[in-house]
């Protein structure tokens, strides 16, 4: 492999195991906003335990998300400083925003949530928990406005061969990140569904003591699933009407569609290949296709059967399927990232900037020992997300820390001299 390559496959395993833990953490803060929101309401004490059993498991992936994404954004200085230099004065003002807003005001808000459980007043932690999931969509959407420049670059002027932003509300109104933002969004519903239903039957095909507690959140998980499928599917249809040509010659396989957008590129910007990898491109989209009409399928019947309370409680094969169903989600949120990233392909910058023209001054050793170990270190910390989530799932809530209320304990004696 060319070193472009390695730069480009050692980003795409970064932010693509950065994404897994950010699909997982929208979707299930906001389960945990809206469980919580009953639990306060009614003072159900089910839904309050409901609330820190999954809250916790929230937890965990955030912690391991905020690790993951410090990660990727430092390759954007090592491995990729002409695109910072080039565009970085377009780009850079949505990350910095989304960098205020997670790591300033959704962290902050998330410990004072952590930590105030039994020490603030029920509503005001409750709007705690509200602020912590707005400020999470703020952040996934002022990532996508910045993304969605790179797919489809607006409000710009070149000068002294750099870009310069002029129109910041064309740059956050393009329809390439509007539309990605509210399917990325419907995805992680439907990701935090199917993992919150996957576990609650893991628990009840175990025959678990609290069987109200998951046969509610087995309803809760498929009952967010199922309209969200449809909703990214909405978004996901109006997602082909943004697509770069060549991306949509690609996906159709039209021989003549790619022929006529490989000759407008040569014409532009002179001789070279400016189409995207075929086969990645309809791998990817077809991966994610598949995958997206089995959920659909699996949630449909799943909210046929959990009308009934004992096939809730004792339909053990139904049981077994849906856990089997938590990978699947994820797995088919990174096909349509390859799908929507590899389709950009060969641009960095779509029509502005080319991404091996994008790369820093690096040699193929340094490239190599560097994907050596952002490979070492994301397989780790991927490790223990997947065994902290697994081991604190199967514990179940009466292994819960969070919102549990201290013991007290008598003071140590105070001397006095």
């Amino acid at each position: 492999m060319e070193t472009v390559d390695l730069a480009r496959l050692q980003f795409a395993l970064t932010a693509g195991a950065h994404f897994l833990f950010v699909a997982l953490t929208l979707g299930l803060a906001t389960l945990v906003a809206v469980i919580q929101t009953r639990a306060t309401l009614t003072g159900s004490p089910v839904h309050l335990r409901m609330t820190r059993f999954w809250g916790q498991l929230y937890i965990i992936n955030y912690a391991m998300g905020i690790v993951t994404g410090l990660v990727m954004e430092f390759q954007l200085g090592l491995s990729w400083s002409g695109l910072t230099e080039y565009a970085g004065n377009v780009f850079g003002s949505a990350l910095a925003i989304e960098t205020l807003v997670a790591f300033f005001i959704e962290s902050t808000f998330l410990g004072l949530w952590i930590f105030g459980w039994n020490k603030l007043n029920r509503w005001a932690h409750l709007a705690l928990i509200w602020v912590v999931t707005l400020t999470a969509y703020a952040s996934a959407f002022w990532i996508l406005i910045s993304n969605g420049f790179l797919q489809n670059p607006v409000g710009y002027v070149i000068e002294n061969g750099t870009l310069r932003l002029t129109d910041f509300g064309a740059m956050v109104a393009n329809p390439a990140a509007q539309v990605a933002f509210w399917h990325v969004m419907g995805g992680a519903m439907i990701v935090g569904g199917f993992f919150m239903a996957g576990v609650s039957a893991y628990h009840l095909r175990k025959r678990t003591a609290e069987q109200d507690l998951f046969r509610k959140s087995l309803r809760i998980g498929m009952g967010v699933a199922l309209p969200a499928t449809f909703f990214t599917a909405t978004f996901g249809g109006l997602g082909f009407e943004t697509m770069q040509p060549a991306k949509l010659a690609a996906w159709r396989g039209d021989a003549a569609s790619l022929a006529t957008a490989q000759a407008e590129m040569v014409a532009e910007h002179g001789p070279g290949d400016y189409l995207p990898p075929v086969g990645w491109v309809q791998g990817a989209g077809t991966t994610m296709m598949a995958l997206f009409a089995v959920m659909m399928l699996i949630a449909g019947v799943s909210c046929v059967l959990m009308l009934f309370r004992p096939a809730v409680r004792g339909f053990r094969l139904w049981h077994w399927l849906l856990t089997l169903m938590i990978p699947v989600p994820f797995v088919t949120m990174i096909a349509g990232w390859i799908f929507r990233e590899m389709g950009r392909q060969p641009w960095a910058v779509y029509g502005l900037l080319r991404t091996a023209d994008a790369m820093s001054p690096v040699t193929d050793m340094q490239m190599r020992l560097s994907l050596s170990a952002f490979v070492a270190v994301f397989s780790v910390l991927i490790l223990i997300n997947y065994w902290l989530l697994a081991r604190h799932a199967r514990r179940g809530p009466g292994a819960v820390a969070l919102g549990d209320r201290p013991i007290d304990t008598p003071s140590a004696p105070v001397l006095t001299f």
